[in-house]
Parts: C-alpha cells; sequence; structure tokens
C-alpha cells in the first residue's frame, strides 16, 4: 500500500493531524531532497561518535566524569548508541540496508535522531558549563559531537523518504518476530537498570533526552507499527518476555535497597493505576477518590496484622488478609457508587472526590476520641511486622545465585504476582462481553442503554471491580511500607493515578504500566527540581494533550477517537482487521 505523499515525513497519512504544518516548512528547508543530504549525514555520524571518545569536560565532576579521553562515560555511550542508530537508517535510506528503506521512513528517523542528538548536546554542554564554571570548561570532543549533532540534523532535514510500501502489511517469519521481541525485552531491562543505576539528575536527564529522541525516530520511521503488529500476533511470547524481564530486574541492582524501594512503589502505583484503569479507562468514569479504596486495603492489613498497635484481636493468615481488604475495598465502592453512579461527567468527579475526602477524615477520626477506636487516628497504625509466609521471612535478605535479595525485592516478586493477577484481570474483562459494554458506555451511554445494555449494572460492576484491584495492593503497601497514617491517602494521589493513565493510554496495560513508571520514577530521580516538580508535570501534561491525547502507547480504538478526521488511518486499521479475518476463516 502506497502512501499518499512519500517524500514527506511518516506521520503524512499515518495519523498525525499537524501534519499540514509541519510538511511545508520541511519543504523549504534549504538543499531538500540534495544528493548531498546521505555523505553529510554519514560525516555527522562520524563526528558525533567520533567526538564521544574525547574529553567533553575539563574537570572530572560533571556528569560522570567526562574528561578521560578514549574512555567514553554512560552520557557519551547514549551518544555512541545514538550515532549507531543514526548509521544504519542512513545505510537503509542508501546502502547495503536499501531494501528496509522500501518499508520504514529512513528520512524521518534520521531527521528526529538528529535533532534529538542536538538538543542533548546543547543541554550537555550547558550542565557542563553550568556546574565547571564557563564554556571555557567545555574541551573539544563536547564541541565535535555538537558540530555531528548539527549536521545529522542537516542530512535529515534535507533526506526526502523513498518509502513506498507500509509496515502494517510487511510479511516476516516466526523466528524473525520472536528474536525482535527477545532483544525488545532484553534492551527494556538494561535500560530500566541503568536508569535506576543513575545518581545524578543532570544525566538522568539527558538519558530521557536519549530515550525520547531514539522512540520518537523508531516511532516515525515505522518501527513501532511494525512491533504493535508482532506484538498482537505473538501475545504469548510477548507477555512471557515481559514477566521474565520483571523477574530478572531484582538481580540486575546489585542488592541495592535504594533501587528495589523504587521498584517496589512504582509496582504498588501501577498495581492500582490498573485498577482504576477498569473505572476510567475503559467504563469511562472519572473518578478523583480511587486513593481511598488503595487506603481501605491497607488498612485492613494494618488493623489485621501483628502489630503492636493493631486494634483489632483477630489475625488471619496473609491470604485472609487479602481477601478481606479486597472485599471491604469493593464493599465501599459498592457503598458509593450506588446512589452516586446514577450521575456522570463533572458531578460523578465531584461525588468521588468529597469520598476521598470523606474517607481521609474518617480514618483521622476513628481514634476512640472521635468515634469507635479502630485506626489510632492521626497516628495511624505503626510498627507494622513484615510478612512471613511458611518461614519465608519478607524482613530478611535472601541469597540467590550468589545475588543478594534485600526486603525491598522480596516484597517485589510479592508485589509482581498481585499486578501479574490485576494484569489478568484485566485483559480477561477487557475481551469480554463485559468489556465491550463499559467501551460502549464510554462511548455513549446513551446508545449503549439503548441497545439493551445494563448502563448502571455495569458501571457499579467496574467501580467495585477497580476497588477490588485496589484493595488487593493496598494489603500489601501497609507491611511494605511498615506504617499507615491517613495523610498517605490524600487527594493528589489520586490526582496522580489518573496522570498515570491518561499519560500512558487509557484503556491499555503497557500504556498505564508506563506512566505510572513514569509518575513514580521522575519524582525520585529529579529531587533537585523538587520546587518545581509540579509545574513541570502540568507542562507535560499540557503538551500531551495537545500533541498525543490518546497517550504514550494507545489502543487503536482510541487513537481513532481521538482522530476523527484521519480517514487513511482508519483505511489502514480496517484493512488490517480484515486481513486478520480472512486469516482466522
Amino acid at each position: 500500500m502506497s502512501t499518499s505523499t512519500p517524500d514527506l515525513t511518516h506521520g503524512a497519512g499515518h495519523g498525525d493531524h499537524d501534519d499540514h504544518v509541519t510538511v511545508p516548512l520541511l519543504e523549504r528547508f534549504p538543499g531538500r531532497g540534495s544528493a548531498a543530504a546521505w555523505p553529510l549525514g554519514l560525516v555527522g555520524v562520524l563526528l558525533l561518535v567520533g567526538g564521544t571518545f574525547l574529553s567533553w569536560s575539563y574537570t572530572g565532576d560533571v556528569l560522570g566524569d567526562l574528561s578521560i579521553n578514549f574512555y567514553p562515560g554512560g552520557v557519551q555511550i547514549c551518544m555512541i548508541v545514538l550515532g549507531l542508530v543514526a548509521l544504519a537508517f542512513l545505510l537503509a535510506h542508501r546502502g547495503p540496508l536499501s531494501r528496509l528503506g522500501d518499508w520504514l521512513d529512513s528520512a524521518a528517523a534520521v531527521r528526529n535522531l538528529g535533532l534529538g542528538a542536538v538538543a542533548y548536546m546543547a543541554v550537555a554542554i550547558g550542565v557542563i558549563a553550568y556546574e565547571s564554571g564557563g564554556l571555557i570548561n567545555v574541551n573539544p570532543g563536547g564541541w565535535v559531537s555538537l558540530v555531528g549533532a548539527l549536521l545529522l540534523a542537516a542530512s535529515g532535514l534535507m533526506l526526502v523518504s523513498r518509502q513506498h510500501k507500509d509496515p502494517l502489511f510487511a510479511k516476516t517469519t516466526s523466528w524473525l518476530e520472536i528474536c525482535a521481541i527477545i532483544v525488545l525485552m532484553a534492551l527494556v531491562l538494561f535500560g530500566a537498570a541503568y536508569a535506576l543505576g543513575i545518581g545524578d539528575g543532570a544525566s538522568f536527564v539527558l538519558f530521557l533526552m536519549f530515550v525520547a529522541a531514539a522512540a520518537t525516530a523508531l516511532a516515525k520511521s515505522g518501527v513501532f507499527t511494525w512491533i504493535g503488529l508482532i506484538a498482537q500476533k505473538n501475545r504469548p511470547v510477548l507477555m512471557l518476555g515481559a514477566f521474565a524481564v520483571a523477574f530478572l530486574f531484582p538481580f540486575t541492582q546489585g542488592g541495592s535497597d535504594e533501587n528495589m524501594s523504587i521498584a517496589t512503589q512504582v509496582l504498588i502505583f501501577a498495581a492500582t493505576a490498573l485498577g482504576l484503569n477498569i473505572v476510567v479507562g475503559l467504563a469511562g468514569l472519572l473518578d478523583l477518590g480511587y486513593i481511598a479504596f488503595l487506603g481501605a486495603g491497607a488498612y485492613v492489613g494494618a488493623v489485621l496484622s501483628n502489630s503492636a498497635f493493631a486494634t483489632i484481636g483477630w489475625k488471619p493468615p496473609f491470604l485472609v488478609v487479602v481477601l478481606v481488604g479486597a472485599i471491604f475495598s469493593s464493599i465501599l465502592g459498592l457503598i458509593i457508587g450506588s446512589p452516586t453512579l446514577r450521575v456522570s461527567g463533572d458531578y460523578l468527579a465531584i461525588v468521588t472526590l468529597a469520598f476521598g475526602e470523606i474517607f481521609r477524615f474518617t480514618m483521622g477520626n476513628l481514634d476512640g476520641n472521635n468515634g469507635p477506636d479502630l485506626t489510632n487516628g492521626p497516628n495511624g497504625v505503626p510498627a507494622i511486622p513484615d510478612l512471613n509466609f511458611f518461614g519465608f521471612d519478607f524482613g530478611q535478605p535472601h541469597n540467590v545465585a550468589g545475588i543478594t535479595l534485600g526486603r525491598f525485592a522480596n516484597y517485589y516478586f510479592l508485589l509482581l504476582v498481585i499486578a501479574a493477577i490485576i494484569i489478568f484481570v484485566f485483559v480477561r474483562l477487557n475481551n469480554s462481553r463485559i468489556g465491550r459494554g463499559w467501551v460502549a458506555i464510554r462511548e455513549d451511554e446513551k446508545a449503549a442503554e439503548a441497545m439493551g445494555v445494563n448502563v448502571f449494572g455495569l458501571k457499579l460492576f467496574a467501580f467495585a471491580g477497580g476497588a477490588f484491584l485496589a484493595g488487593m495492593a493496598g494489603t500489601v503497601k501497609a507491611h511494605h511500607d511498615v506504617s499507615v497514617t491517613p495523610d498517605q491517602y490524600i487527594f493528589l494521589e489520586s490526582a496522580f493515578l489518573l496522570a498515570a493513565i491518561v499519560l500512558g493510554g487509557m484503556g491499555t496495560v503497557a500504556g498505564v504500566l508506563v506512566g505510572a513508571t513514569i509518575l513514580k520514577l521522575l519524582p525520585e530521580k529529579l529531587r533537585f527540581i523538587a520546587d518545581y516538580r509540579l509545574l513541570i508535570f502540568g507542562l507535560v501534561l499540557v503538551l500531551m494533550m495537545r500533541f498525543r491525547p490518546e497517550g504514550i502507547i494507545a489502543n487503536q480504538r482510541r487513537k481513532l477517537e481521538f482522530h476523527e478526521d484521519d480517514e487513511d488511518l482508519a483505511e489502514r486499521i480496517e484493512e488490517v482487521h480484515l486481513e486478520e479475518a480472512e486469516a482466522k476463516a
């Protein structure tokens, strides 16, 4: 299938709603289509990579020591990788990999890699100058790489795409697809381990810029389109690979409790967000008090624990506690949902927001003075002991294959099991008749009701089901955090959960996991800008709503909802569905 304008960016004819703005600017770039564009890109890659083997900084205490010649640091290695990826796309445009150029928009990839490299080098040089006392302390290697980045960007702007085949219709062998999934999972594992190991905030920002540049280039070239297709065809392999990556992650941290603490917090946050994704992403119900259901599960886990401050004498096994906490949270969901789910939109948001605040104040008042002595009021329930399953103490480090796994690693594996259960439930519900009913309600409640969908019953089930999953995560969170207090469950936490879904992609599992990881990891790594965290967070959401409202990882249905005027996207998706139906027949 031919794209309508093969000489433009990959976005043209592939769902980008702002192509009518970017295309004229590219066409007016000096030298567009020139024969010198390709060799210019090669020179740019040579200088970009070559500069990384020279010193970038006069002092050795900036960005992890970039003052040594022929010994690239982590910041420089990112530019080496980016340069090699750009070289591969240049060779796909013209050279031994030119057959790939028929399927991929190599010009768009080079363009995005070049522009990303320019931004990366500008920030790196700015940080070096700021922290070492001026531009005079930037060594020649930094300037050489900057010139290389500029040449690579100019080459990308001058190149004209030669793509004339749609990667959606690429026919590849099963072994190649499985190998691609394995490589992708390995990159995810290595990238996550490397990101958590970065201690310097500026280096972490640069790593994020590198990942953004590479991801944007792959998306614009069409690589992610092909990856999405093979992921659908090999879903069991993808799920197995993702679980293997998550399972192996603690073994890459060298026993670091700090990194594993962040990882367990990400898992708790992600598991809770997946429950909220049922309510918001599938059923389209705006819930601003969802953190209360996590808190309900946490309080159940606390008061039924062996803590000396627990107020209930019954101490059942933890598996029973998990079930009790989940059921208690779902009952709260039914109680709040029954009278309020007959309203929608802003009214439902106000009611759920009020419920979240009511829960917090209620937990603070159950102290024996203002109400029954159940939660110790504002002091909460401290000194919650670690779990102990059949003699396995979660509070003690354990040695596995010569690698020490500490307390947080133990809870990480437990939370991984909880998250796997939640993902399984979410996927099964999404693919069921119930899930289709939720989607119908989200898209048009009146039309769904007219077609016989039990609107109120399904909305109530979504509310209770999401609360059930949050309660499960809450019972583990209580033991992980050692204490439970009312101020842990404020409205801002509900807002962050909702933002994780919007940022990652409503109605998807991978999108929510990505969104939760970003929103939990960034505050931990960017403490040096803690005063501006909410400002930056707000700007990111505004930019997302403007340029990619469907989220980072969006399913096809949501993408069409936000790009209804893109007839080409709808046509391409319809053709893929027809081919899949014919193959099954």
